[in-house]
C-alpha cells in the first residue's frame, strides 16, 4: 500500500510538474526533466499507473526548436523487454543481449538529424508484465487507460502543437491496436501509424478505420513490416500458426486495402513491397524461405528509422 500511494504521490508532482511546459516562455528547458550525458537529451522516466512505466526522450534545449511542432512517437515496447534494453546501450562483454536488439535511443538520434520539420519526442511504454497483450487482456477498461494515456501527452505538451505517431515492435502492437479501439474513427492529430512485426491483432473493423483514416488527410501515413514468420521452426515447433503470424495479418490487411486503394506491388527474390496513395501505405514483405527467426532483426536493422521516415 505504501508504495501504491508513493507512485499516485509521483504522479501528481509529474503533472503539476509537466503543465508548466504549457505556460513557460519560450525555453526549450522541460520541467523537471534531467539533462542526459548523451547528446544533452532531456529525459524522464514515470509512472502513469500501478502498471504501466513511462520514459520521455526529448531534444537537448540546444536543438529543440519551440517554433516547430512536436511529434510524439509513443512507443510500446515488445515483449520481455524494458525501457532500458529498448534505448539500447553499447555492448560489452557479459552485457545482457536484450540491450543490443533494437537501439531505438540510437536510431532516434539519427532521425532527428534527419527530420526538419517537427521536434522527435520518444515516449516509451512498458507494462510491468513486459507484454501488452497480458496487460489488455488483464483489464477490462483497457480502452480507458489508452486514451487517458495519450490525452494525457497531448496535454501535456500542448504548448508545442503536438501530435502523435503510433508504433511499438512484437507485443506492442496490441497497445496500439488498443489506442484505435479509443475511438469510433482515428482522430487526425495521429498522424502516423507503424506496425514493426506487431500488427498480430488486427482484423477488418480495424482495416475499415485505417481506411477512413488514411482518406481523411494526405498527412496521414501507414507503414508495416512483417516476415514469413510461419516458416519458422523453434525446437521443431513452429512459433505462429498459418493465420497467427504477421505475414498472414500483414498480407490480409492489404488485399482487404486493395479493395479501396490501388497499389504497386514490387516482388522480388527478398522482399514483396506494397504501395498505395503515393507511398502513404507502405508494407513490406520479407520473404525467409530459409525459416529463420528475423523478429527483432527487422528493428535492430533500422526498421525504427524507416517507418517513421516512410512515404
Amino acid at each position: 500500500m505504501k508504495f501504491q500511494n508513493s507512485i499516485r504521490i509521483i504522479l501528481i508532482v509529474f503533472s503539476l510538474s509537466l503543465s508548466k511546459i504549457q505556460n513557460a516562455q519560450e525555453s526549450a528547458n522541460l520541467p523537471n526533466f534531467i539533462i542526459s550525458p548523451y547528446l544533452n537529451e532531456q529525459i524522464i522516466t514515470f509512472y502513469f499507473n500501478d502498471e504501466i512505466r513511462i520514459h520521455i526522450n526529448t531534444p537537448s534545449p540546444e536543438s529543440f526548436d519551440t517554433n516547430r511542432p512536436v511529434g510524439l512517437v509513443i512507443f510500446a515496447l515488445p515483449n520481455g523487454n524494458t525501457i532500458e534494453q529498448t534505448v539500447g546501450k553499447v555492448i560489452k562483454e557479459g552485457t545482457d543481449w536484450h540491450y543490443d536488439i533494437q537501439n531505438i535511443g540510437a536510431q532516434t538520434r539519427f532521425l532527428r538529424k534527419k527530420i526538419k520539420d517537427y521536434n522527435l519526442i520518444v515516449v516509451y511504454l512498458e507494462a510491468s508484465s513486459k507484454s501488452w497483450p497480458y496487460w489488455k487482456s488483464h483489464h477490462e477498461n483497457y480502452i480507458e487507460i489508452a486514451k487517458s494515456i495519450l490525452d494525457y501527452l497531448m496535454d501535456c505538451f500542448e504548448k508545442f502543437n503536438p501530435f502523435i505517431i503510433l508504433t511499438g515492435h512484437s507485443g506492442g502492437g496490441r497497445f496500439v491496436f488498443s489506442c484505435l479501439d479509443a475511438y469510433p474513427e482515428i482522430p487526425n492529430n495521429i498522424k502516423r501509424i507503424c506496425f514493426l512485426d506487431s500488427d498480430y491483432g488486427y482484423n477488418h473493423s480495424y482495416g475499415d478505420k485505417l481506411i477512413n483514416w488514411l482518406n481523411s488527410s494526405e498527412d496521414h501515413f501507414l507503414s508495416v513490416l512483417a516476415y514469413e514468420d510461419s516458416l519458422v521452426l523453434y525446437n521443431g515447433k513452429r512459433i505462429v500458426s498459418d493465420t497467427g503470424g504477421t505475414w498472414f495479418r500483414s498480407r490480409i490487411m492489404q488485399r482487404y486495402f486493395s479493395k479501396y486503394f490501388t497499389f504497386t506491388t514490387l516482388d522480388n527474390v527478398e522482399f514483396i513491397k506494397h504501395f498505395a496513395l503515393n507511398n502513404r501505405i507502405e508494407i513490406l514483405l520479407k520473404k525467409n524461405p530459409n525459416g529463420e527467426i528475423l523478429h527483432t532483426i527487422q528493428v535492430e536493422r533500422n526498421g525504427f528509422i524507416h517507418t517513421i521516415l516512410s512515404g
